[in-house]
């Protein structure tokens, strides 16, 4: 099930760091602190492998999905989306 705008504002800090799963890779992860960030998780080489997108608010769920979208073109082409964001910088 997709995440929500309303989900997303409502997720609050438990003592325990979780996340909350979006669709095709895509998470919330809500530290025990209360601080919400953005992951992507993917396989590369056989290997799962997660990368952060940002912080929300910073980040909207929308941007998000945008972000991921594009991560995974990436990855349809063969190319390590963490390793090409770092080359870019």
């Amino acid at each position: 099930m997709s995440l929500t705008d309303a989900a997303t504002r409502q997720a609050k800090a438990t003592g325990h760091p979780y996340t909350l799963a979006d669709s095709d890779g895509l998470s919330l992860a809500v530290s025990a602190q209360g601080s919400k960030s953005w992951h992507f998780r993917y396989y590369w080489q056989a290997r799962q492998k997660r990368m952060s997108l940002g912080t929300y608010p910073e980040v909207s769920l929308r941007d998000a999905r945008y972000l991921r979208d594009q991560a995974r073109a990436l990855l349809s082409k063969g190319i390590n989306p963490r390793l090409d964001r770092k080359r870019k910088r």
